[in-house]
């Protein structure tokens, strides 16, 4: 056996494993859900058949689906709300991120794992617990909602509910998600030749115009990761939004659990694509953006 040829089985037999994987349980799902979106719906609920059943039933494929979908404004309202809260707590990330990873970057080598630890700690203990933590955190009779109305109150004003609220929502994203944006700033940032800054001084460049000129094309990759990240996340969460979001605050992801109580329709494949489809373009947008910036 020659040597490329023995070097192309390992490296299948390296990769099939987990390409076999992905195609099995993220691939052919993905594609059950898109084919699901184009049948009609069945007679007593789910899904119509694709092919004749004989009996004169609707059977085949239609994109009746997608039109309910842009004929009711409810669902463009819904997907904009829940863009918007997506791309408020990924900025948000993205600006609590960026100090907290300068200064794990600047701070000495012997204090990095700690600090990076502390980052990632919250990975340490039960999603919902943390969840569950921000509610008690928020709540009507936590030390927070009091000393906050009380202030309002001082002034004449009504009090505000924090929790079940848009701002509960951002909280919970926020504190979720902002190790995703701060781990590939920090990784990034790490990597910095300080002569690039000192140079930069040198010319006569002041803080802003450094940041703006050196730091930010050289940390632009890792905010594209941590966009990606963030934001798939963020616009694709179900647990945060169910426990902390009100009656007036309605994401897809919720949408899609409240259509789905009543049956699995098409209706409910079909809005599960178009989010895909949002992930999937966001990605595709993302992955570009970091090679034009590499």
């Amino acid at each position: 056996m020659s040597a490329s040829r023995a070097e192309r089985l390992t490296r299948w037999a390296i990769t099939a494993p987990p390409t076999l994987f992905l195609l099995a349980f993220f691939l052919v799902p993905a594609l059950i859900v898109v084919l699901a979106s184009f049948q009609y719906p069945g007679e007593f609920g789910g899904l119509a058949p694709l092919f004749d059943p004989g009996d004169g039933s609707e059977f085949g494929l239609t994109l009746e689906n997608y039109a309910f979908f842009f004929s009711d404004f409810l669902f463009t309202e819904i997907f904009l709300r829940s863009f918007a809260v997506a791309a408020a707590s990924t900025l948000i990330c993205l600006i609590l991120a960026y100090p907290v990873a300068w200064l794990i970057a600047q701070s000495p080598t012997r204090h990095r794992d700690l600090l990076v630890l502390l980052v990632i700690l919250p990975f340490a203990s039960n999603f919902l617990i943390r969840v569950y933590a921000w509610m008690i955190i928020l709540g009507p009779q936590a030390a927070l909602a009091q000393m906050l109305n009380g202030i309002l109150g001082a002034f004449g004003l009504e009090p505000v509910s924090l929790l079940f609220s848009p701002f509960a929502v951002l909280v919970g994203m926020v504190y979720v998600h902002l190790p995703f944006m701060i781990l590939p700033l920090y990784t990034n940032l790490e990597k910095h030749d300080p002569v690039l800054l000192d140079a930069a001084q040198d010319l006569g460049a002041n803080a802003w115009q450094t940041f703006r000129l050196v730091t930010f094309p050289l940390i632009l990759p890792a905010v594209v990761a941590g966009f990606l990240m963030s934001f798939t996340l963020s616009i694709d969460d179900f647990v945060i939004t169910f426990f902390t979001a009100g009656v007036g605050v309605s994401t897809l992801p919720l949408q899609i659990y409240s259509m789905i109580k009543i049956a699995v329709t098409p209706e409910v494949n079909a809005v599960s694509t178009l989010l895909m489809l949002l992930t999937l373009v966001l990605v595709i947008a993302a992955v570009r953006l970091d090679k034009r910036a590499s």
